[in-house]
């Protein structure tokens, strides 16, 4: 640890100050030029106060309606309050705890329901990543060195940054999981009744925040025990009252009878398909260009193995070079929550450890063995420390490119549901009159298109299966994501036939006979 104890050098602290400000510019950069996908109608919908069965049961079906009606459930529910956004939740989606959406409803009274306004919030919750984990760093390793090389990987990281644009929770926790840490590791250092205090209250801010803030804090029960060597002194007791005190408070949001897991996490992937997604998803965290299974290899590989060499040099170098104080730390972080959500993919099946943003604690601890890493390395001396100040410019260059890429494209590899709204806009804005019909199985996507849609677009919802009547006044009838059902009715009772307009995204076209 000798070396990290000082400031950065003036030329240091300056460049880290200029990757600061360039992370928070990409972060506020084309909120509104991004598209409002699923997950974040989904959002504003429990923002606002309803919940999905009101949204559903109320919306005027097999009718012509303008986008304003449509988008009406995006907004503040009439006479409602925060009780009503924590209510939809407890009634429909306990998994999601209420701290985030609280605050976005006093956000969205005070600033607005827009994508803009609501995505805003998040950008000014990951702000608050900064000070927590600067602190952690302290804390943690004792080097103002590292906690500075960490704030410029966290800053322009792709994936801290992609959901700080996101109208999700995602920014909070990262927050908390580094608030929550530094809290454990200064309660274990003063060892002050105050000091414990302030870690329950971290953690209880953890769980209300997202469900798997559980697996970070049994990670850091593990760390505890190990540490202590299982014994059960004064900070083993400390922290069995803190943790337990937190988990108190948060019982009566687990008590709720219908916390369920999505179904749809526990559908089966092949071990090589999860195996191939853990692998894009590390390096996601340094470097972006929205590469998927289509990329050609030649692009794909070469910048992942350099990563995945780096994070695995960087791991080996913390166990190697670190006390256990320091490696044992980041490595329960690491693999509490990701062997968590790994092993039951493993076993019995399913994909929860294939959703990037679960393993966000996992990053975490990945991009502090890094930092630790590129910090130690660069005070060295002759050819390595060359090499290393190399390796820092390199990271930062390409988190640089990458968040550069991001910030100009409406869609990104993570709203894939929603991935082709702007062509589908386009074609539907370009005509003069047009009626866009769709089922109610695809309302959420048609509410995510609503938002790139001009006015004078008109809409119609159909319930299977009924078959609308032939609408008068439009210049074209399109069709998005039509049922089957759908489909064989129209081409049945008005006898026009169903043409592709862009099959890709689901969008077809009314030809009249």
């Amino acid at each position: 640890m000798k070396g990290l104890k000082g400031l950065p050098p003036v030329w240091l602290r300056y460049l880290i100050i200029a990757v600061l400000g360039l992370g928070i510019f990409f972060r506020g950069v084309n909120l509104d030029g991004k598209v409002f996908w699923g997950d974040e109608v989904v959002t504003l919908l429990r923002i606002s106060g309803y919940t999905q069965a009101e949204f559903v049961q109320q919306l005027p079906y097999n009718q012509v309606i303008s986008i304003e009606e449509l988008q009406k459930y995006q907004r503040p529910k009439p006479e409602s309050n925060v009780s009503d956004t924590i209510g939809s939740l407890i009634a429909e989606d306990p998994l999601q705890p209420p701290l985030y959406f609280a605050i976005g409803r006093f956000w969205v009274d005070g600033f607005g329901s827009s994508p803009t306004a609501i995505r805003s919030l998040s950008v000014l919750l990951s702000l608050l990543v900064f000070p927590c984990l600067y602190w952690l760093c302290q804390e943690l390793f004792e080097s103002p060195l590292v906690g500075w090389i960490a704030i410029a990987l966290f800053a322009i990281s792709p994936f801290h940054v992609l959901y700080a644009q996101e109208a999700r929770q995602y920014s909070l926790w990262t927050a908390t999981i580094l608030l929550s840490g530094a809290a454990l590791l200064g309660a274990m250092r003063r060892q002050t009744r105050l000091s414990w205090v302030i870690y329950a209250g971290t953690t209880i801010l953890g769980f209300y925040t997202h469900l798997f803030s559980l697996f970070v804090t049994l990670g850091q029960g593990i760390y505890v025990a190990i540490a202590q060597r299982c014994r059960l002194n004064k900070i083993t007791i400390a922290y069995l009252l803190a943790s337990g005190a937190a988990f108190l408070g948060f019982l009566p949001w687990l008590l709720n009878d219908k916390v369920d897991e999505p179904t749809w996490t526990a559908q089966p992937m092949s071990l090589p398909s999860l195996i191939k997604i853990w692998v894009g998803n590390i390096t996601r965290i340094f470097f972006d260009l929205n590469f998927d299974t289509n990329t050609p290899l030649i692009y794909a590989i070469p910048p992942t193995l350099i990563l995945l060499s780096l994070i695995g040099y960087a791991i080996y170098f913390l166990f190697r070079h670190t006390p256990q104080r320091i490696w044992l730390f980041i490595l329960t972080l690491i693999g509490a929550t990701g062997l968590a959500l790994i092993l039951p993919d493993v076993i019995v099946g399913g994909r929860r450890s294939s959703i990037s943003r679960y393993l966000t604690p996992c990053y975490v601890g990945i991009q502090l063995a890094v930092a630790y890493l590129l910090a130690t390395q660069m005070g060295s001396r002759g050819w390595q420390q060359k090499f290393w100040q190399v390796v820092t410019a390199g990271l930062i260059s390409v988190g640089v490119v990458s968040c550069a890429f991001s910030s100009q494209a409406n869609t990104w590899w993570h709203k894939k549901p929603n991935h082709y709204n702007p062509q589908i806009a386009r074609i539907v804005n370009q005509a003069p009159r047009p009626l866009l019909i769709s089922n109610e199985e695809a309302i959420y996507w048609l509410v995510s298109l609503s938002y790139l849609l001009e006015p004078k677009v008109q809409l119609q919802l159909i319930v299977d299966p009924t078959v609308p009547e032939r609408s008068e006044g439009f210049s074209d009838v399109f069709l998005f994501h039509p049922s089957q059902n759908l489909r064989d009715g129209i081409e049945a009772k008005l006898k026009d036939e169903i043409k592709p307009s862009f099959e890709q995204g689901g969008l077809w076209y009314l030809e009249k006979s």
